[in-house]
């Protein structure tokens, strides 16, 4: 992969932006709400039939690193059968999370 160096960045005003503010703007991960009132079932796998291996407290928010396709599951959000992958080995519904979209909102997870 290459990297190329950026010199000079004007923002929507004319104005030069610092290149530190973009790239930790970049490495910012985009969190998501957990559904108000609900505490949710962290699963080992996409699906009701994976072990919990912890709750997440309500006010919860997650960032997704992926998703794929597991149990259909109702909740607050819809009916939806894509499981959010929130750290390694733990899988939410899609159902419980305020992601704005029906569908998949990051990449399928392999």
């Amino acid at each position: 992969m290459a990297v190329e160096r950026i010199e000079n960045v004007e923002g929507s005003d004319g104005e030069a932006v610092p290149t530190t503010a973009i790239a930790s703007a970049t490495a910012a991960q985009t969190t998501y709400p957990i559904a108000p009132g609900y505490a949710v079932n962290v699963r080992s796998g996409p699906g009701t039939g994976y072990r919990i291996v912890r709750v997440l407290p309500e006010g919860s928010r997650v960032s997704i690193s992926c998703q794929r396709p597991g149990d259909s599951v109702s909740g607050p959000y819809g009916t939806t059968s894509i499981w959010d992958n929130i750290a390694g080995g733990e899988y939410i519904s899609d159902a419980y999370v305020k992601t704005g979209s029906d569908g998949y909102v990051a990449p399928r997870c392999s």
